[in-house]
């Protein structure tokens, strides 16, 4: 199945189209908008969990990770609503073990687990003229990467051209710690699904196409998932 992108104008041709534009045209926001399975148990044996366990589990999985090439801060939980934390959720499908299916109209994205289980993440998604759905795979991945904005970018935002030569890893960088690309046929597709810091972002159409994690839940997702894992986008 082709990736079909619902806005004529902005192909997956166009990688200029894959970063939203705004006020803040050089945050990690405008660009692209702009770890354990700890959380996911809760709930799966059918014993009640006061609020305060719930919160310190969250605030475990959403913690601090000073270890990281750039130490990435805690999450705000208090900015994500608690149905887009990490959890393993009960989840049929007939995809095999290990694929990774997004549910953009649910700001959702599964990791499938076998035995009518998965891992899933609260996810920031395409917004209205962005979305896209189709079949697709992991043809790269990549820790820290440098971003380089693309020509068409340059030119209709010229104060990106400070990157040209491409903006090095860091926390600041659109594509965060961790990037899987999207591969279809042997081609780059131009989307990714990537690390945000964006707190707020979660649960909401803001990038234009690419799918955003919390850095925590990326870093995660992004430990168990090997290079040609398919990826199924289910439309929205």
């Amino acid at each position: 199945m082709l990736l079909n992108v619902a806005n004529a104008g902005a192909g997956p041709a166009d990688e200029d189209a894959r970063f939203p534009r705004g006020a803040e045209q050089l945050s990690r926001r405008s660009f692209l908008v702009g770890s354990a399975l700890g959380i996911g148990a809760l709930g799966l044996g059918g014993c009640g969990t006061s609020d305060s366990l719930f919160l310190a589990e969250a605030r475990n999985t959403y913690g601090p990770m000073p270890g990281e090439k750039f130490p990435i801060p805690a999450v705000d939980i208090s900015k994500v609503d608690p149905k887009y934390y990490r959890r393993t959720v009960s989840y049929q499908t007939k995809e095999a073990p290990g694929t990774i299916i997004v549910d953009p109209a649910n700001y959702y994205v599964y990791r499938v687990e076998g035995d009518g289980a998965a891992t899933r993440y609260g996810a920031n998604v395409g917004r209205q003229g962005f979305l896209w759905s189709g079949d697709a795979y992991v043809g790269r991945k990549s820790e820290w990467a440098t971003w380089t904005p693309p020509a068409e970018m340059i030119r209709r935002q010229p104060e990106a051209a400070k990157y040209a030569r491409g903006m090095p890893g860091g926390l600041d960088n659109p594509l965060g710690a961790r990037t899987l690309h999207l591969y279809q046929n042997g081609a780059y597709t131009l989307y990714t699904i990537y690390a945000s810091s964006d707190a707020e972002s979660i649960g909401s159409g803001i990038t234009s196409g690419c799918v955003g994690l919390l850095s925590q839940d990326m870093i995660h997702l992004y430990a168990r998932t090997p290079v040609k894992t398919k990826v199924v986008v289910l439309p929205a």
